[in-house]
């Protein structure tokens, strides 16, 4: 998988957290993702397809969801609710469109689907592409979340 798909991803995790939910994000250092365990709490999912196909997701522990999504809606937050999770889709929604308008400007063209939330201790992430699912675990003044993004490009022949 190319670095040149993953980058936008990255970026936009940091600029929707930031403009969103005034969070601070700080990459970590990626990784090859070998199992489907998810790190951390709650997660979003979205199938992307067009010139690569396969998924991102973004992994939050609950406490840096709890501050993010107190910061959206101007209130504290306890728990991972309804309300919660349908902002963790929400989340993944914008990063995602925010990715995919930076690789549309590169004449890279992905679509995406709805987004789906998992939440619980130890659930299973399963991406659909086959190919490799790079990690990157980002810190923030209030806990972590893990991006993955595993793409396969599509021949265009």
């Amino acid at each position: 998988m190319k670095v040149e798909l993953v980058n936008p991803f990255l970026a936009a995790a940091i600029n929707v957290l930031r403009t969103m939910a005034f969070t601070e994000a700080r990459a970590g250092k990626p990784f090859i993702k070998k199992d489907k365990k998810a790190v951390g709490d709650v997660t979003g999912i979205i199938g992307i397809t067009g010139q690569a196909t396969g998924s991102l997701s973004i992994t939050f522990s609950q406490r840096c969801i709890e501050n993010v999504v107190g910061n959206m809606f101007g209130e504290k937050i306890e728990g991972i609710t309804d309300e919660v999770r349908d902002a963790v889709g929400e989340i993944t929604n914008m990063i995602s469109g925010d990715a995919r308008r930076k690789l549309d400007e590169q004449g890279f063209n992905l679509k995406a689907s709805i987004p789906t939330v998992i939440s619980g201790s130890g659930h299973i992430i399963k991406h659909i592409s086959p190919g490799p699912c790079v990690a990157i675990p980002f810190e923030t003044d209030s806990g972590s979340f893990v991006v993955e993004v595993s793409l396969e490009e599509q021949d265009s022949g």
